[in-house]
């Protein structure tokens, strides 16, 4: 027996025995079908990048045997980069990794989709009909694209010169729509609907601004934005700036007018006059960019857990469900009275994770959610505003200049940073915002 142990063969065996148990192991631990348990401390429903940020922050609180994320995607997508993935100027394979990528190591991915939630009772269903119970729950689920909900989409998208830059099925519709622009009408939508990241229609318009010019196309183009918003932007230090941009390179800009139907064989669009109900007018395209209508996740809509409009019920300074104190919510899906960003979800985790260690100890929240959110205007190829701004619309900014004026470093910033910040600080639970940065660039003064 001792020389057969010795010998290369069974050395090669064993070696390969081993390699088995690791694989299976490792799928056992990950895999929705194999989990070993039905039973977590923390259970983290939504893998996008506020459920990432939070798993990886309570592996450390709790051990990553005690957590689990629910998921159904095998891509998880930097979406903010989307918006230079349809100007050309980024491509969208940079913006996606393999979900298993980025889950926290020793954490259980359950690769299904949230059917069912029942916070009486502390537990969650699956599509896939697991039940999972927990003691404590961390809603990310975000938010649902509603194409559907305007006439002739989202068939239209078969049709050329139309794209949107909120989906990875058409936001490289969006570039080729731009680059083979030849004249014409060059629509930009904006619903009637809360959306995320609320500069994102207008900033596609200043990109494709920028290339008309340098294709010598722009006396060729008439570009309009549509917004059903009584307001080019929310926070009016912003505002102001923009529609200087506006002005200086003849931008229209149509207030209330809501995007209903596509008639894309015919290269239409129809909106609705939200001033004037019953009022529609048709316009005739050459490139349309489309924002979808966007809604909170049907699970949550017409659970105990939602709002009179279906968004998780949060308290927006601790952001603990207003009726179970054992549920939190961070990101897109929560009714937090600010924009729907990456910047937010950042700000957000550093609260909640906060929250969640004092609710572990039997003690009372501390850490008050200021509403801080970020939203990287790019008003071309190479400039940015970078407006930041708070639950009253007052600007926070983090560097001691006037951040509404474009600027060149704060695009490097947008295009190359920041990413590199998402993939390997917020979703790895180590970047909670700006905040510390802001004090100290401002002498500790807001």
């Amino acid at each position: 027996v001792r020389l057969c142990l010795f010998c290369r063969w069974c050395e090669k065996l064993l070696f390969f025995c081993f390699l088995v148990f690791s694989v299976i192991n490792s799928h056992i631990h990950t895999s929705s079908g194999l989990a070993s348990k039905d039973h977590y401390k923390v259970l983290v429903l939504g893998g996008g990048s506020g459920g990432i940020t939070m798993a990886a922050r309570m592996k450390r609180k709790v051990g990553a045997e005690n957590v689990a994320i629910v998921e159904p995607s095998e891509m998880h997508y930097y979406q903010p980069i989307w918006t230079l993935v349809g100007a050309g100027s980024k491509n969208v394979a940079s913006s996606g990794r393999p979900t298993a990528s980025v889950i926290p190591s020793g954490v259980t991915w359950v690769k299904s989709k949230v059917a069912e939630l029942n916070p009486e009772n502390n537990t969650v269903h699956t599509d896939s009909g697991k039940k999972i119970s927990y003691d404590y729950l961390i809603v990310a689920l975000g938010l649902e694209l509603h194409y559907e909900k305007i006439k002739g989409l989202p068939e239209g998208f078969e049709h050329p010169k139309i794209g949107s830059n909120y989906s990875v099925e058409t936001v490289e519709k969006t570039w080729n729509a731009l680059k083979n622009f030849k004249e014409g009408n060059a629509l930009f939508t904006f619903p009637n609907t809360p959306v995320k990241c609320a500069g994102a229609p207008q900033k596609i318009m200043y990109l494709s601004d920028a290339f008309l010019r340098k294709t010598g196309k722009r006396s060729k183009a008439n570009i309009i934005y549509n917004t059903s918003l009584p307001v080019l932007f929310g926070v009016k230090k912003y505002a102001d700036a923009l529609w200087e941009i506006v002005k200086k390179r003849d931008l229209n800009v149509n207030l209330r007018h809501n995007l209903i139907e596509v008639r894309a064989d015919k290269q239409e669009a129809v909106f609705e006059n939200l001033d004037k109900p019953g009022e529609t007018e048709v316009y005739k395209y050459d490139m349309i960019h489309v924002t979808p209508p966007m809604g909170p996740p049907a699970v949550l809509k017409g659970s105990s857990l939602d709002d009179e409009a279906g968004w998780l019920d949060v308290n927006k300074s601790t952001l603990q469900h207003k009726t179970y104190a054992n549920v939190f919510g961070i990101g897109d899906c929560t009714n937090l009275p600010t924009s729907k960003t990456a910047a937010a979800v950042a700000a957000q985790s550093a609260v909640l994770d906060r929250t969640v260690s004092r609710i572990l100890k039997k003690q009372t929240p501390d850490k008050t959610y200021d509403g801080y959110t970020s939203c990287p205007l790019v008003t071309s190829y190479n400039t940015v505003i970078l407006a930041e701004f708070d639950y009253d619309g007052q600007p926070l900014e983090t560097f001691p200049v006037d951040q509404s004026k474009e600027s060149r470093v704060m695009y490097h910033m947008k295009a190359d940073i920041m990413p590199h910040l998402y993939w390997h600080g917020l979703l790895k639970g180590l970047w909670g915002g700006p905040g510390p940065y802001r004090t100290i660039m401002h002498l500790g003064m807001k």
